[in-house]
């Protein structure tokens, strides 16, 4: 395929662009891509989409900022600071290594840390028992604070429903 700008040399940067819908397609050589880089920093990628979410908070303190930039996954050596600068992590330790401030980035950008969507078919006996220990652990929570509040008697209805739950 051929570079829609210079028409001359082979296509190598294919960009596609949809906005309210409408797909626009751009296909061009490495040089016409270079040209048009400049044009295209514009458009935010997604280390600096990360790093614009997480880089501005006024209550962190000099300290939690030099934490960020000096706390490394055991196993491969990221930082923090390397993860917003490229967008991802090394490796699957990293997930635990930063597990705080990569629940924070998602509640920022999904409103959640948490999937809580549909569950495939194939493993909808599974996600079956995934919801019940979800439920089970909302309902335990939520008896907890009713002792507290001293409130037994709808106490007593939950930890019956609790034990039912856990039978099933």
């Amino acid at each position: 395929m051929r570079c829609n700008i210079c028409g001359r040399r082979e296509a190598t940067v294919h960009l596609t662009e949809v906005v309210n819908e409408k797909v626009t397609k751009l296909h061009l050589c490495e040089e016409c891509a270079k040209a048009k880089s400049d044009e295209m920093q514009s458009h935010f990628g997604l280390a600096e989409l990360l790093s614009g979410l997480v880089d501005f908070n006024p209550s962190v303190s000099d300290g939690q900022l030099k934490k960020n930039l000096t706390t490394k996954c055991p196993v491969c050596g990221m930082t923090y600071y390397d993860f917003q600068n490229t967008g991802r992590l090394g490796c699957g330790t990293c997930y635990e290594t930063f597990s705080d401030k990569l629940s924070e980035l998602l509640k920022k950008i999904h409103g959640a840390d948490r999937h809580t969507g549909k569950v495939p078919y194939r493993t909808a006996k599974t996600a079956k028992t995934v919801v019940n220990e979800k439920s089970i652990k909302d309902l335990k929570d939520e008896l907890s604070e009713l002792v507290i509040k001293e409130e037994f008697e709808k106490a007593v209805f939950l930890r019956d429903k609790i034990k039912d739950l856990e039978e099933k």
